[in-house]
């Protein structure tokens, strides 16, 4: 017998098996069919889903940016919570390493697949940067920040940190990482307005140092 499955269901199952087999056998060399073998469906299913692999990939990077979004809000709406703990936290959020295997981070960060990558990482900037400057919003409405520009500082803000911080973009050492990650949140602070060790003191009971 034929099975139904809504419409939600049926797209994460493809979503789902795209995801491990981009994985396993590489984006490149993966193709419909391999997806259709695996969810078990025809190939007009899957376009009745999707236009191509491309959009797939597309969708799954959505899927994980919506996560690190949940995540946010809870961070966002967090009443205990200074605007400044609120920011890094948010900032923190971001790391992808959980939601996204190994293997399918490195195939974002092939040549082949730069486009996919840029849209990761502009996925992200656009959907996170305005949440930022909610926050700083909040936070000079408090007296906390001084900031003219928060959306356009946010925004350079998380476009630096993405690209800067990106092990697929820059190859560096863990400990010049850190310092990276250092020089970016006195950055940060230069763009509240706010003293830096503020904000490094906050970021190291997030980062456990």
């Amino acid at each position: 017998m034929r099975v139904v499955k809504e419409h939600n269901e049926r797209k994460n199952e493809i979503l789902d098996a795209a995801e491990m087999l981009f994985s396993s056998k590489g984006y490149e060399k993966c193709t419909v069919n391999d997806i259709l073998k695996v969810v078990g469906i025809a190939k007009g299913t899957f376009y009745h889903y999707f236009k191509s692999k491309e959009e797939v990939l597309d969708a799954i990077i959505e899927r994980v940016t919506d996560l690190i979004k949940e995540r946010a809000d809870k961070i966002m709406n967090a009443e205990d919570m200074a605007p400044e703990q609120k920011l890094l936290g948010i900032f923190l959020s971001m790391n992808v390493e959980q939601e996204v295997t190994g293997s399918l981070t490195e195939e974002l960060h092939k040549t082949e697949n730069a486009l996919m990558h840029q849209k990761s990482l502009s996925s992200g900037v656009m959907k996170i940067a305005p949440m930022l400057a909610e926050v700083v919003e909040e936070g000079v409405r408090q007296g906390d920040f001084q900031s003219e520009y928060p959306l356009q500082y946010m925004q350079i803000f998380l476009t630096s940190a993405s690209m800067l911080l990106d092990e697929g973009v820059f190859q560096i050492e863990a400990e010049e990482k850190m310092e990276m990650l250092k020089a970016l949140l006195t950055l940060l602070a230069k763009m509240l307005g706010v003293p830096a060790e503020q904000i490094l003191s906050i970021a190291g009971a997030y980062l456990g140092g």
